[in-house]
């Protein structure tokens, strides 16, 4: 699959894939037969939109990923309501189940764990492996705090991952860390794909646990997530929501800009004649499954 033209939001270009769409673009990713520069995707929410605004490095670091795949169903919303439409969110913690998926027994996707507790990332290899034939965890690591201002400290993990060259490097360090880190060191990063997935990690070890399908597809799976944790998410979210409206603002304002003013009719048509300008608008219903 070519990877579609991007979508402009905020001044994030995101890829209006679909689910499977995504997985087929990694999978051939995984399958070429030499490493080269790693790969990367991130998976952007509210939160990343409004760090997007004034973080320079953060909004560097999502200029050069390789895929840009909403996850945040605000954004998925806000596109179609500015004439921009996503067709579906997709979201990491779904990512990587399907992509899983893929495996087989007789050539398993080697993957990597970064980030997590060390119990947490031990428990979800096993379960990993257990659940999926085709996956084989050839690493993970649990990086201290503060991991990313240590020369030594990174050199130790990006020579674990080189010792093992997986297909996949899952990278749960959080946002924005997780972006950062992943950027620096792209070139040193010797896997197939990073994949910038958050709490992806924690899910698949059961350490914490998705909200209800129903939520999910509703797009509500950010109150389960502030519900389950109030004193992480609750003022982050408060904030987001803050500054959302001001943002959705300057993008409609911005739109109105880029619009082309309608053409007067030309003298030698009669008064009585019509025109149309046609536009093409395909919304397409969401899967629903993450939170801010």
């Amino acid at each position: 699959m070519a990877v579609p033209r991007t979508v402009d939001l905020f001044g994030i270009n995101l890829h209006p894939c679909r689910l499977d769409e995504a997985v087929d673009e990694l999978f051939q990713w995984i399958g070429a037969p030499d490493f080269g520069r790693c790969r990367y995707v991130v998976t952007p929410n509210v939160n990343h939109a409004v760090l997007h605004q004034h973080h320079d490095e953060f909004a560097r670091a999502y200029a050069g990923a390789d895929l840009v795949l909403a996850d945040g169903a605000p954004l998925v919303a806000l596109s179609r309501l500015l004439g921009r439409a996503l067709p579906e969110r997709v979201a990491g913690s779904d990512l990587v189940p399907k992509l899983f998926d893929r495996g087989r027994s007789e050539r398993p996707i080697k993957t990597f764990l970064l980030g997590a507790r060390a119990e947490v990332s031990e428990r979800a290899a096993r379960m990993s492996e257990k659940r999926w034939a085709g996956v084989k965890v050839v690493g993970r690591d649990s990086p201290p705090p503060g991991f990313e201002r240590d020369k030594a400290e990174n050199s130790r993990i990006l020579a674990e991952i080189a010792a093992v060259r997986p297909d996949v490097l899952i990278v749960g360090l959080g946002a924005p860390k997780q972006e950062l880190w992943v950027h620096r060191h792209r070139d040193e990063i010797q896997a197939k794909v990073a994949l910038c997935v958050g709490a992806t990690i924690d899910f698949i070890a059961g350490e914490k646990r998705r909200a209800p399908l129903w939520m999910r597809r509703s797009g509500l799976e950010w109150m389960h997530r502030m519900a389950s944790e109030p004193r992480r998410l609750g003022g982050r979210y408060v904030r987001d929501g803050l500054a959302l409206p001001g943002m959705v603002f300057r993008e409609l304002r911005h739109s109105m800009a880029r619009r082309p003013p309608l053409q007067r009719p030309s003298s030698s048509l009669r008064p009585s004649a019509s025109f149309a300008i046609a536009h093409e608008d395909k919304p397409v219903d969401g899967i629903g499954s993450t939170a801010l």
